[in-house]
């Protein structure tokens, strides 16, 4: 027998992939409600934001629909996974990843920054505001303003890892999660979180840029991470 090449699943892909093999089994037929997602995180013996992941991953490729204030219904019984989504890296890690680095890359900000930087990051802020006015999703700004920091290192590989992880919100997982989790009022909430980064790059304060940046990617995460608001089971279904 040939050898084959040894794929490494994600974590949310595995999780994905055994709601897959239950609907395909007939446990959950269509139009079922799946479990609130509390109850299959204590099942699997694994982190909720880790089984979001999973259950966006089947919304994205059609298996199930995500009704905020109701739950998670099947909507289709074609379990065939598809390539695109099991590619994608998973929201919650690419946050995690990324409130480390960045915690970082704003303490430096605040130790050696420029006027010219933050020019860059007050316009971004501005870009951000004025999108959200227009009930635009401002990523533009947001890109312009984390970049910046990243730039300000004089350090091109970071810059790129900043880049490359930032630009992961393009991915399927990271759009689907966003459509549920992000809107006006969440991002005026970062946008808040953005001036705290400014006020101690600009006071030079080390410290307290570490810890805003943290807390901006911390609370970033939170928020995707936010219980979804389900129905309670009907007595037909208990």
């Amino acid at each position: 027998m040939p050898l084959q090449a040894v794929e490494s699943k994600r974590l949310y892909r595995q999780i994905a992939d055994q709601v897959r093999g239950l609907i395909a089994a007939g446990e959950f037929p269509l139009g079922a409600r799946l479990p609130p997602e509390r109850d299959l995180a204590a099942q699997l013996g694994v982190s909720r934001p880790s089984v979001r992941e999973a259950l966006i991953a089947l919304e994205v490729e059609g298996l199930v629909e995500v009704r905020m204030g109701s739950g998670i219904y099947v909507t289709s019984l074609d379990a065939s996974p598809r390539g695109d989504v099991g590619a994608a890296l998973g929201p919650f890690d690419i946050i995690r990843a990324r409130a480390l680095i960045e915690a970082e890359l704003a303490a430096l900000a605040a130790r050696e920054h420029t006027p010219a930087l933050l020019k860059k990051l007050r316009a971004a802020l501005k870009s951000m505001e004025v999108d959200i006015a227009l009930r635009v999703m401002p990523i533009r700004g947001d890109r312009e303003f984390h970049l910046a920091l990243a730039e300000a290192s004089g350090n091109a590989a970071l810059l790129r890892v900043v880049t490359e992880l930032f630009d992961e919100r393009n991915n399927p997982l990271f759009e689907q999660l966003g459509r549920h989790f992000e809107n006006a009022r969440s991002w005026r909430q970062a946008v808040a979180e953005h001036r705290a980064v400014i006020q101690a790059v600009a006071a030079r304060d080390v410290a307290g840029a570490r810890t805003a940046m943290r807390s901006h990617l911390g609370n970033s995460h939170d928020r995707f991470a936010a219980a979804w608001i389900e129905a309670a089971p009907s007595r037909k279904s208990a």
